[in-house]
């Protein structure tokens, strides 16, 4: 598989962007380290080649960071996994800007209100950071739990929506 990659400036830091020859994004995150990118996925999810090009999800991302929390939800993303994996990372989508949920409640979404840690482990696989917003499941008491980005980051996407949403 083939795939292009873009670094782009956000108020969070440099943002790259990893995805695949039809768009679809692959992988991405808050940092200018093109292989930090790449190695968020699975082995055999790796592309064989990836070229510097502009991606269609860098203009959703900089539109969010404008204020147009919506623009990264009709970004598409190609994410491999479990059938609860790729159910949570669905559900993840569903979580409206502003309005995040605990990780119990992000469990009991997908069924399972004791799975917390399969619940934690969704979130922490997923790579399409951003387009997945993953940052907006906390912990059980309002805390920011962990996030690959960083907790600064986190707090920084959470503020920006609860100021929007």
């Amino acid at each position: 598989m083939n795939a292009i990659i873009q670094t782009i400036e956000t108020p969070d830091g440099p943002f790259t962007i990893l995805a695949d020859e039809h768009q679809r994004v692959l992988s991405s995150g808050w940092t200018a380290d093109q292989a930090t990118i790449v190695a968020r996925l699975s082995a055999q999810g790796r592309p064989t080649q990836v070229r510097e090009r502009d991606t269609d999800a860098a203009a959703a991302a900089l539109a969010f960071y404008a204020g147009d929390l919506s623009a990264i939800d009709a970004v598409a993303v190609k994410q491999t996994g479990t059938t609860l994996q790729l159910a949570g990372w669905s559900a993840l989508r569903e979580i409206e800007p502003g309005e995040p949920l605990t990780y119990t409640s992000f469990a009991a979404r997908l069924g399972s209100p004791r799975a917390v840690r399969a619940a934690a482990s969704i979130c922490a696989r997923n790579a399409p950071a951003l387009f997945v917003p993953c940052h907006r499941v906390l912990r059980s008491d309002g805390t920011l739990g962990g996030f690959a980005w960083g907790l600064d980051v986190k707090a920084s996407l959470l503020e920006r929506e609860a100021a929007r949403g």
